[in-house]
Parts: structure tokens; C-alpha cells; sequence
């Protein structure tokens, strides 16, 4: 049985998605999982199809509104401009792109205030592994 909440409160519930199916994780919760699986794929069909994200739900009133938090590979997949693979079929993919590190610079600016670094080219070089 789901816990009793507040109406007034706002709880948020990161969630980690490859293509919507999230119904395990959010039937516990009291909420519409097939709503909430519609507005995940909405979100994540523009940029982010085949590729797992994170997904933050901010739930209020058993209503949730649905936002991306990609993850720092995500972004680099992305920004190596390579194209859509089925995550099922293909496994282990090596890529053997060129990024830019104007690229990297951008990456660093979305994701720093969620790391450690103080500055951003501490942020630089978590992405870089160096």
C-alpha cells in the first residue's frame, strides 16, 4: 500500500530511463504509470531515443511533471553525432568519433553544479578521465 502524502508536498523522484518503462518503479507511488510513461517517451523521443537518461519526476497533488537530467556519457554519445543503435541488438559499441574540446567545454558547463569540482576545468577533466 502507498504511503500516505501530502497534498501540498512536492517530492521528486529521479528515475533511470532507456525508452518510458518505468510502470515498476512508479506504481508504488500511487500515480497513473501510463500517463507518466507517455509524458517520459514525449520527453525523451526528441534527443535522447536509445539512449538511457535520468529522469526527474517533481510529483505534487499525484500529478507529475516529467524533465531530463541526461548523464555525462549521454551527452558526449550525443555530441559525437553518431547514429541511433538499438540498444537490444547491438551490444558492446565501441565508438571512433572526434569530439571537440569546445564540445567537452559545453558538456562541463550543463553538468557542473552536480559534480565535485570547484571549477569548470575540474568539471574538464572528470568528463576527460584525466
Amino acid at each position: 500500500m502507498p504511503p500516505k502524502l501530502d497534498p501540498s508536498q512536492v517530492v521528486d523522484v529521479y528515475v533511470r530511463v532507456t525508452r518510458g518503462e518505468v510502470r515498476a518503479t512508479i506504481g508504488p507511488l500511487g500515480l497513473p504509470p501510463k500517463k507518466i510513461e507517455e509524458d517520459i517517451a514525449k520527453e525523451t523521443a526528441k534527443d535522447w531515443k536509445g539512449v538511457c537518461v535520468t529522469v526527474k519526476l517533481t510529483i505534487q497533488n499525484r500529478q507529475a511533471k516529467v524533465s531530463v537530467v541526461p548523464f555525462t556519457t549521454a551527452l558526449v554519445i550525443k555530441a559525437l553525432k553518431e547514429p541511433k543503435r538499438d540498444r537490444k541488438k547491438t551490444k558492446n559499441i565501441k565508438h571512433n568519433s572526434n569530439i571537440l574540446l569546445d564540445d567537452v567545454i559545453e558538456i562541463a558547463k550543463v553538468i557542473k553544479p552536480r559534480f565535485m569540482a570547484k571549477d569548470l576545468s575540474g568539471t574538464v577533466k572528470e568528463i576527460l578521465g584525466a
